[in-house]
């Protein structure tokens, strides 16, 4: 099930995106489903005609991976971790699909990292990595965008990866999904510059969701950026880029010049 948060310019409101003939509408629903079992309201719409927005607003928090993925540690110049690596990242850095990033006006150096998103059903504490998947929602497509100057000058990352608008998360949240091996494909003005598979990552979803799970509580809505494959670079003012995760689909935003 594809659960989406949209706007017809009024107030957000969710609902399923479903397949109606050749074309894709929203089915309006009542409430958050992570927190009210799904009702329908009868109200339909097509895709087309929405504004699609964030599908989900961490009212806790984002929690980063990084260097999750063996040939992206190496073209950074990093050793593989043996512990998963953690960052914190504030909501305020969630934006949508197709919203423009505005990138850091103090840096020169903004990069793009597309990557799985694992979103968060239930509070959980300490759980078993056997046991870990059935506290996820669902799962949905994330940039990591990065000012890679403030990352290395800064020696934490809160500045070069929480920035205002520096996390898209979206189209939509897929509720029905197996994470262990999908694509995971960054394009950059249409040209794929990252190509990669979750079956690569370092630490498997089930491992970070126990494992961030001993250290914070996680609660529902709360976000988990896995990693990014190999082939991470700059990006310019006025570029796209496009993250698309097998079975889910395509998130993409423009970038501007933070003013």
């Amino acid at each position: 099930m594809r659960i989406a948060r949209f706007t017809l310019g009024e107030d957000p409101a969710f609902g399923v995106v479903e397949q109606e003939g050749d074309d894709l509408v929203v089915a309006q629903i009542g409430g958050d489903p992570i927190y009210q079992q799904i009702t329908y309201t009868g109200q339909r719409y097509p895709l087309d005609d929405v504004r699609l927005l964030a599908p989900v607003i961490p009212r806790s928090k984002v929690i980063g991976i990084g260097r999750n993925y063996a040939e992206h540690a190496k073209e950074m110049g990093n050793d593989l971790p043996t512990e998963p690596l953690m960052f914190l990242v504030p909501n305020t850095a969630v934006s949508g699909p197709g919203d423009p990033v505005p990138m850091l006006a103090t840096s020169s150096n903004i990069h793009y990292e597309g990557e799985l998103a694992v979103v968060i059903g239930k509070m959980v504490r300490n759980v078993e990595p056997e046991l870990a998947l059935a506290t996820v929602f669902g799962y949905t497509c994330a940039n990591d965008v990065t000012a890679r100057d403030h990352q290395k000058s800064d020696g934490q990352w809160s500045r070069a990866k929480g920035f205002d608008g520096s996390k898209p998360l979206g189209p939509w949240i897929e509720t029905t999904l197996d994470p262990s091996d999908l694509r995971v494909q960054t394009r950059l003005d249409g040209r794929t510059v990252q190509d990669g598979s979750t079956r690569d990552l370092i630490f498997d979803v089930a491992t970070l969701i126990s494992y961030v799970s001993q250290s914070f509580t996680l609660l529902p809505g709360d976000v988990i950026l896995t990693g990014t494959p190999a082939g991470v670079g700059p990006v310019q003012e006025g570029q796209r880029v496009e993250v698309e995760v097998e079975g889910i689909g395509t998130l993409s935003n423009p970038f501007v010049r933070a003013r």
